[in-house]
């Protein structure tokens, strides 16, 4: 089996981050966490990669004058690390597009709500002012276009009397702590990849399952 090298870039503490390393753990996992790359230096989940015996590398973006520099920088160290893809965890810097555009089917994003709805910040409050019954999370291909990007796969969970922004971020984490390392492991076994623009799956799946709420 060919393990996958995956950087990670993330800017704070890296939950998402966590799971990915967890699962790639497992000797079956078609993906190799090789790096865990921060824009901060105190990045919590430096740290915590760091115990978990991944490199790590820091390339603060105050220390260059544009963004394309600090592009540069990182690009230069996913490649002495000979990095295949990039996950993005938590990583609050915009990408230009011609990052992206070199990175183009090789980088994946995990967004805190079910794509297209509610792109950008603030998905659990809006999903609640808009009174939805259904929200969850989305890992997708980055493209160009924020949070618009090919989707590989979604968890939903129900939006209950009474919640909050808060309680609703905790029960979506839970679903991308689990949903992000099976999208992994989907584009590095080939079950998923990007054809023209839209993903392409190599199975089938059982199509009978539902969420209903209220249950």
């Amino acid at each position: 089996m060919i393990r996958r090298r995956v950087a990670i870039l993330i800017s704070g503490r890296g939950s998402n981050m966590v799971s990915l390393i967890e699962a790639a753990s497992a000797a079956d996992f078609p993906a190799q966490i090789a790096l865990v790359l921060s824009n901060r230096p105190d990045a919590a989940g430096l740290k915590r990669a760091r115990q978990a015996g991944i490199a790590t590398a820091v390339v603060d973006h105050k220390a260059h004058p544009t963004r394309e520099d600090f592009e540069r920088a990182v690009d230069a160290e996913l490649a002495s690390h000979h990095i295949a893809f990039i996950c993005l965890a938590g990583f609050m810097r915009v990408l230009t597009d011609g990052f992206v555009e070199r990175w183009t089917g090789r980088m994946i994003n995990i967004h805190p709500s079910l794509l297209p709805l509610y792109r950008g910040t603030q998905t659990h409050r809006r999903a609640l002012e808009d009174g939805v019954l259904v929200h969850g999370c989305t890992v997708h291909f980055v493209v160009p276009e924020l949070d618009a990007g090919p989707i590989i796969a979604q968890a939903a969970v129900p939006v209950v009397p009474g919640d909050t922004a808060e309680s609703l971020a905790a029960r979506v984490i839970v679903q991308e702590h689990l949903l992000y390392p099976k999208a992994l492991r989907m584009i590095c076994d080939g079950t998923a990849r990007l054809d023209g623009g839209r993903v392409v799956f190599s199975r089938g799946w059982d199509a009978s399952g539902a969420l209903h709420s209220p249950s």
